[in-house]
């Protein structure tokens, strides 16, 4: 490989004009030598995404290193940005970024040279999340704690290695083009399913803390539901369509759910005795949230624990009523693994 071989970066959006203009600021700041273009996939946004990215077009139009354009999403969903975006970029490294996330000035030159070092098909590190008010702050202390998100590496961090799948993701061009690039059916966790794939047809994903995104956390109760209920959702679509892959972290928040909902029953119609568990429950988010919350402000601290139960309530309930329909519907599209040639 090149020392520093041109680079596509790829974002899916959708109602991103709070965070976008930064987020692809962060990517034209790069400390990389190699050429680099960006390319938004635009899906059917209501506020003023398209307007703000038509600016950064024209804006860098004459740039000779780092050029922005963008490409239709009419469907919204991310997996379809993604594709459209690989089909509209054309460099041999594809660097996946959303729209609300701030790349480290030297993430694309790190990821570059572990692409090279590790033999990697695909590399990624951490989920570095940052509020931008006292919310954010408690939510962003909620995913990078152990008891809101257990030992997911690019949450917590760890040591660098074979994962099973990162976060986001830096490619080889060649591994996307030979597994036919994202399964359109994963609206979510289309990133475990790819890099399941790779894995499979014997490439190698890699982690490395090294590597970090700034991530901005949703900015309400109600949107952070949605996120989380929708992780739960597909994480027992993926439980379904390759058996073995659920462990006890997954299994952790369906089961606190009916935990819960059982104890309140029970303690409402038979004995107080019940409400143990969810009193227990609650006793033991808000310890967990006093560690989380160190250097925040009383205002952040003290809402870790509605973070914390948002997404773990809301996660066993997407994972629990996740349809059954939706696992064979995703099933049936079920793509081969394509062998990697070597590197």
């Amino acid at each position: 490989m090149n020392a520093t071989p041109a680079v596509s970066v790829i974002m899916p959006v959708l109602n991103e004009e709070r965070h976008l203009r930064n987020s692809v600021r962060h990517i034209l700041e790069q400390e990389y030598a190699g050429e680099m273009e960006v390319v938004i996939a635009l899906g059917p946004s209501t506020d003023r995404t398209d307007e703000i990215a038509a600016e950064l077009v024209a804006e860098t139009a004459s740039h000779e290193r780092a050029r922005v354009h963008t490409v239709p999403n009419p469907t919204g969903r991310t997996p379809a940005a993604l594709n459209a975006a690989i089909k509209a970029s054309r460099h041999p490294i594809v660097v996946r970024v959303d729209g609300h996330g701030m790349l480290s000035p030297n993430y694309i030159a790190t990821a570059v040279r572990l692409l090279e070092e590790t033999g990697a098909q695909n590399v990624g590190g951490i989920m570095h999340a940052e509020g931008e008010n006292a919310w954010e702050d408690a939510v962003a202390a909620a995913m990078t704690s152990k008891i809101g998100v257990g030992n997911a590496a690019f949450h917590t961090g760890g040591a660098a290695g074979p994962a099973e799948t990162v976060y986001l993701g830096v490619f080889r061009r060649e591994a996307l083009e030979q597994q036919g690039g994202y399964n359109e059916e994963f609206i979510r966790a289309q990133d475990w399913e790819l890099n399941f794939r790779i894995r499979e047809a014997g490439g190698l994903i890699w982690f490395s803390p090294e590597l970090k995104v700034q991530y901005r956390p949703r900015p309400s109760v109600k949107a952070l539901a949605k996120q989380y209920k929708d992780y739960g959702r597909w994480r027992h679509v993926v439980a379904r369509y390759h058996e073995g892959s659920i462990n006890l972290r997954y299994l952790a928040p369906p089961t606190a759910v009916c935990a819960i909902a059982a104890g309140v029953v029970v303690g409402a119609l038979i004995t107080p005795w019940a409400f143990v568990v969810p009193a227990g429950y609650l006793a033991a988010i808000a310890a967990g949230s006093l560690p989380a919350g160190k250097g925040l402000s009383l205002k952040a601290r003290a809402q870790i624990p509605v973070a914390l139960a948002t997404m773990h309530m809301s996660w066993g309930y997407g994972f629990l009523t996740s349809p059954k329909a939706l696992a064979k519907k995703v099933i049936a599209s079920r793509r081969p693994s394509v062998r990697t040639t070597s590197v």
